[in-house]
């Protein structure tokens, strides 16, 4: 199984990865919001990096859930 197999169906069946994927996503796209802005201010800044954590705390948990959804492995 390929890994855009793999994560197509989990999208499907695994309601954890499908509210992952989906915090991801809405925290890249409010990255890239803060991104557009020419002077950020501190909050700003403060909001930037506490996004970035989040998005990796995500990944980091989708990419648990897909080793862990490859045949073969157990849990």
């Amino acid at each position: 199984m390929t890994q855009e197999n793999l994560i197509d169906r989990l999208m499907a069946e695994n309601e954890e990865f499908r509210r992952l994927r989906s915090e991801h996503q809405g925290y890249e796209q409010e990255l890239q919001s803060l991104n557009g802005t020419p002077a950020l201010s501190a909050d700003q800044h403060w909001r930037m990096s506490e996004l970035k954590k989040l998005k990796l705390m995500a990944k980091d948990r989708m990419e648990a859930i897909i080793r862990g959804s490859r045949p073969g492995v157990t849990a």
